[in-house]
């Protein structure tokens, strides 16, 4: 496709994803990346400048000079994406939503309800759909060739980093909400099932005791709509000395088969004065012959082509519905000490 033709994109929310999300809209031919909205003065003017693009304290002022964009990329915090996203499906967006699509049933379901009755499309971000090794399983699952799910275990955790020094809200997060969303998306999509019932427990005392009032860690069962069972198991208080500030690594086990899906290591390992570390490749994103490269921006690339008339399967926001109320159901869970059922 020729030109900059299609898609006319706004990213609310200029941090570490947004900015990543508007520099891949700006390198596909198919989109137009029209503007940014970033509440914090000083983050909005260094990436107004850096991208080239105007850029707006919030969103009714993005709509009041711009009636003609086609999508947006709601890419704020994790508790804040309702107002961004309610505003701009009433305006006619269609919506590319981090993952979780909220941190609370309410504000998912007041998402779910303005784009369902605004009649536009939101996709919610959960990116290990374009991861390729998860999308082999899933394609081998899908044949019924090797046997039905009977449980999935997954292993999604960061360092101590990513609360105390990465995120300014971790406070208003949890492992459960920062991770497991990605686990449980995925662990749904291998098995085509939704999960109906868990059982949480947790540990609180490394991050209270650094002044982030939050879970370190988080173990959730799930029993799912096919009978089988899921096990989550997310913190984010490992140590900095780790090779890569996250670990992932999922086991899908059925009737007759085993699949060990290693993500963390690249494959390529350095080794520095004080410590080894793994060079990130896929998960994340990095650049060649000066343009991003990786799983979230294959992301961004298949929302454009959505923008642009093209029939793709992607997550919902009723998919994203349901992934919120099941990680709220853990988190009844840890305050109550007993399963919680997961309303559909």
């Amino acid at each position: 496709m020729a030109g900059r033709v299609g898609a006319r994109v706004a990213v609310v929310g200029a941090g570490i994803r947004g900015s990543m999300f508007a520099r891949a809209l700006q390198q596909n031919p198919a989109a137009e990346l029209v503007a940014l909205v970033e509440p914090s003065e000083p983050t909005r003017d260094r990436v107004a400048q850096e991208l080239g693009v105007p850029a707006y304290a919030d969103v009714a002022e993005l709509l009041e000079h711009h009636d003609d964009l086609t999508g947006a990329v709601i890419a704020t915090p994790d508790f804040a994406h309702r107002d961004a996203a309610v505003r701009c499906a009433a305006a006619g967006l269609d919506l590319l939503v981090e993952k979780p699509l909220a941190t609370t049933t309410e504000d998912a379901e007041a998402i779910t309800a303005a784009v369902e009755e605004a009649g536009v499309r939101a996709v919610v971000g959960f990116e290990n759909r374009w991861n390729e090794k998860f999308s082999e399983v899933r394609r081998q699952l899908a044949s019924k060739e090797h046997g039905r799910v009977v449980h999935q275990v997954s292993n999604l955790n960061d360092t101590v980093f990513v609360p105390t020094e990465m995120l300014s809200w971790a406070a208003d997060s949890s492992p459960a909400w920062f991770l497991m969303p990605h686990s449980l998306d995925l662990s749904m999509w291998l098995a085509d099932a939704v999960p109906v019932e868990v059982f949480a427990r947790g540990v609180q005392r490394v991050l209270p005791a650094l002044g982030v009032p939050t879970w370190d860690a988080v173990t959730a069962s799930f029993r799912m709509s096919d009978d089988s069972v899921v096990v989550l198991n997310s913190s984010w208080v490992l140590p900095t000395s780790m090779p890569s500030v996250f670990d992932f690594r999922h086991e899908v086990h059925t009737d007759t088969t085993t699949y060990q899906i290693e993500i963390s290591p690249s494959g390529v390992t350095r080794y520095d004065a004080d410590r080894g570390s793994w060079l990130q490749f896929g998960v994340h994103t990095h650049e060649r012959t000066g343009r991003l490269r990786g799983v979230p921006i294959d992301m961004v690339d298949d929302f454009v082509e959505l923008l642009n008339g093209a029939e793709i399967d992607l997550p919902d926001v009723r998919h994203g519905l349901t992934v919120t109320r099941s990680i709220e159901a853990v988190h009844a869970s840890l305050a109550s000490g007993q399963p919680e059922t997961i309303t559909a």
